[in-house]
């Protein structure tokens, strides 16, 4: 038996099975279980994104722009697929990149 966000389910007999209020049927069940792996999947991601760009913000503040300038395209990969994977928006992504390519050119 595995214990899944409040949820308990008996794997080796899955029709008898004990759950909060809200998942009643198998596929509610197997539904959860989906639901928490992407949530931790999209948590990953998206810390990766707001890492990538503090690691950014850190050279810029320090003034390195050759190391900027290099880290550039890494940052602008990560953030473009945070927004292909729908994490944030595509506008997201474009804005903060026009942003920090600004930022960059001003050094």
């Amino acid at each position: 038996m595995s214990k899944i966000n409040n949820y308990f389910i008996d794997h080796s007999i899955f029709s008898s099975y004990i759950t909060g209020p809200m998942a009643n049927t198998k596929s509610a069940i197997k539904r959860i279980r989906r639901i928490s792996r992407q949530t931790a999947v999209n948590k990953i991601r998206k810390s990766k994104f707001k890492n990538a760009i503090k690691k950014m913000n850190l050279l810029l503040n320090s003034k390195k722009k050759k190391k900027a300038l290099a880290y550039l395209p890494k940052l602008n990969s990560e953030l473009m697929k945070v927004a292909k994977t729908g994490i944030i928006k595509k506008q997201n992504a474009s804005r903060n990149i026009s942003r920090i390519t600004r930022k960059i050119s001003a050094l």
